[in-house]
């Protein structure tokens, strides 16, 4: 694998709304982010991923895009932007924005004019189809729920939104809904953007001709899921090519790719020495145990199902690249509440699943108020949730007979929302995150679990992702951590997660006791040096028998 200049490096995601306020109005600003950046170098993170911030009426969360080339006024302006930019690179930090070119928004000036003129140019820049015997053209079920289709006002034809409606899909197979993307993605490149996150890239090749591709449906709604089609849509790689050579490749951007339903044998073609993205992230796990009938039908993932999930990518991704590592982000619920067994959670628990993602090969991304330890909200009524995709699962447990107490019950464990709710920066009002009213409501454990209370405190979770960081970055160890082989070691012992990290000249071993109990364990070898611990005591007697307490995890030189 070729060495890259990022490969070193730590990310972490903003989500912007939910970041920091500087003018009252509840919801999180640029002006915010840039307040913040050198709370965020303290850390030691790198590479900063902006959620959406373009103009966008929000249906989505900014993932409607109207303007790709301007600033919402919600969240500040381009000066802004770009006072962000230069400021970052003052310290040696980049700033990556959120790529969403599967769709825009249904105000966009492209789908206005083809709601305008279905049959002209515009129209062509999405996916308008005639209905089929009176309805829909198939029966793709949108990912938020209900049919991917719209039917346009006054007229016999639908569009499609594999999301929601306010999200038409934009037609790659046009040439110049492509040439139009280019010309958008350089300009950005251009006002000095280190690169992009890519959302939900595979769904831009569509099984053609769209008609063709009724499937057997999978609920009561006569609907079966989009991703069903992705295995029938042939090419997508001509599309990624095409925009890796015209865009990211004459910068050197760092590009990292959503990329879900990929074929193993394609995973080369996606992040290897000349793939379509610098890197992709690791959903194995937040994908586990996903039921078709819905989230009140998932299956809980335990420790050991945890471990099955990151050790099978890093055995599949080998030397093919480098993928991303996540416990979490904007579209999950917190890790720590779901990676950590209730009645389970300390800091020393958070402490472990922070190790695992960390010393597993690949780029870290942290997620805004991972570092702190912040965890799944208790919402008491499904009012106070706004996530589109969790009201529709309330809804589709509810349909399948659930009682409201019981629906609520399972879909907020899955929430969107939990990751969501504001940045808790102190113990003051509004958790420091704004002086008005804020538009989601804050975890009620801020008073607890905040940056104040965690930055200056050695034992915080804060501090412990500080050593962390310090650790992939450390001289003496980055070839090991950031470039080594991952093996895994008694891999069949329940609720054990220990791995190998082989350098050329440093053999480490990562032993994280997934469990309240403690244990013991026999050294492969003797240790040479306890490099990481989250516990206050590491007791290795004769240099060979590790006594391990509750949740603790160590990360270890062996003798080689």
């Amino acid at each position: 694998m070729e060495k890259k200049w990022w490969h070193e490096k730590v990310a972490y995601q903003i989500y912007p709304k939910s970041f920091k306020d500087t003018t009252g109005d509840g919801i999180g600003d640029l002006r915010g982010i840039i307040q913040k950046l050198d709370y965020l170098k303290k850390l030691g993170v790198d590479i900063i991923w902006l959620s959406p911030c373009y103009c966008s009426p929000l249906a989505d969360q900014g993932y409607d895009i109207s303007d790709y080339y301007n600033i919402d006024p919600r969240f500040g302006n381009m000066d802004d932007m770009d006072e962000l930019i230069a400021e970052a690179k003052k310290r040696d930090m980049y700033i990556l924005m959120d790529l969403v070119v599967n769709h825009c928004s249904d105000e966009h000036e492209w789908f206005q004019k083809a709601l305008a003129d279905p049959d002209g140019a515009y129209g062509k820049y999405f996916y308008i189809e005639e209905a089929v015997d009176g309805h829909a053209p198939n029966n793709w079920r949108s990912y938020f729920g209900g049919s991917a289709w719209e039917p346009i006002p006054g007229t016999n034809k639908y569009y499609l939104h594999l999301f929601h409606k306010k999200q038409p899909d934009l037609n790659w197979e046009n040439p110049k809904v492509r040439e139009d993307i280019y010309t958008m993605i350089n300009w950005w490149l251009d006002r000095g953007l280190a690169g992009f996150r890519i959302d939900a890239i595979i769904n831009i090749k569509k099984a053609l001709p769209v008609t063709a591709f009724n499937y057997p449906a999978d609920r009561e709604d006569g609907l079966a899921k989009a991703t069903r089609m992705l295995s029938d849509a042939v090419g997508v790689g001509d599309f990624l090519s095409e925009m890796r050579d015209r865009t990211f490749a004459k910068y050197d951007a760092f590009t990292a790719g959503e990329v879900f339903n990929e074929r193993e044998e394609d995973i080369p073609r996606f992040i290897g020495d000349h793939g379509y993205f610098s890197t992709m992230y690791d959903f194995r796990s937040t994908i586990f145990g996903e039921s078709e009938k819905g989230w009140y039908d998932a299956t809980h993932i335990t420790p050991d199902d945890y471990k099955a999930c990151c050790f099978e990518t890093q055995r599949i991704i080998g030397d093919n690249g480098m993928i991303s590592t996540i416990i979490e982000n904007h579209d999950e619920p917190r890790g720590v509440s779901r990676y950590i067994p209730t009645g389970e959670l300390s800091d020393t628990s958070k402490k472990l699943l922070a190790t695992m993602q960390f010393m597993l090969r690949g780029l870290p991304f942290i997620y805004q108020g991972q570092e702190l330890g912040m965890e799944n909200v208790d919402f008491q009524s499904i009012d106070d949730i706004d996530d589109i995709s969790t009201l529709d699962e309330y809804q589709v447990a509810l349909n399948a007979g659930l009682s409201k107490e019981k629906a609520l019950e399972a879909v907020k464990y899955y929430s969107r929302d939990n990751a969501r709710t504001p940045f808790q920066w102190d113990d003051s009002e509004n958790a420091g995150f704004t002086t008005g009213t804020p538009w989601l409501k804050l975890n009620p454990n801020y008073t607890r679990i905040n940056a104040k209370a965690e930055v200056d405190t050695p034992t915080s979770v804060f501090s412990y992702y500080q050593k962390l960081i310090a650790l992939r970055k450390n001289p003496q160890y980055k070839e090991a951590v950031v470039y080594g082989a991952f093996e895994a070691y008694r891999e069949e012992e329940p609720r054990l997660m220990a791995f190998y990290r082989r350098g050329t000249d440093k053999t480490l071993l990562v032993i994280g006791n997934y469990q309240m109990e403690e244990r013991t364990l026999e050294l492969p070898s003797p240790c040479k040096k306890v490099i990481l611990s989250n516990c206050n005591k590491t007791s290795i007697i004769d240099g060979k028998t590790l006594q391990l307490s509750g949740y603790q995890a160590v990360v270890l030189e062996l003798e080689v």
